[in-house]
């Protein structure tokens, strides 16, 4: 794993996170995809961001941070085979591929490359 990618949080309303984020807080938004359920805040110049995703559009969310990583698919080969369970299949996004897993806590982590750049 080379960097920190992006960390998710849930959100019930898009609009009063961007007041909270934005207004309050003072972050820059990164992106507002609101209409696909995500808007994204930039932290000072770091790469990742604090990503909202709208629970009625992604129910299963909770709170997670995402790895970058060089290939997401060969990694996902690698740890499967050392006996870590995924929660799905790797998948495509819009920089590349991604897929998450559970640490034995239950917290939620993902890996990600930037395969389409």
């Amino acid at each position: 794993m080379k960097d920190y990618d992006n960390f998710f949080l849930p959100s019930s309303d898009l609009k009063k996170g961007k007041e909270f984020y934005q207004d309050l807080l003072g972050l820059p938004v990164k992106f507002d995809f609101s209409n696909m359920g995500m808007v994204a805040f930039k932290v000072g110049d770091n790469e990742p961001a604090i990503i909202l995703k709208d629970i009625s559009k992604f129910p299963q969310t909770k709170p997670t941070i995402w790895f970058v990583v060089d290939n997401v698919v060969e990694e996902h080969k690698r740890l499967k085979a050392k006996g870590l369970k995924f929660l799905s299949e790797p998948f495509p996004i819009q920089t590349g591929m991604a897929v998450e897993f559970e640490d034995p806590f239950g917290n939620r982590l993902g890996l990600t490359d930037y395969s389409k750049r």
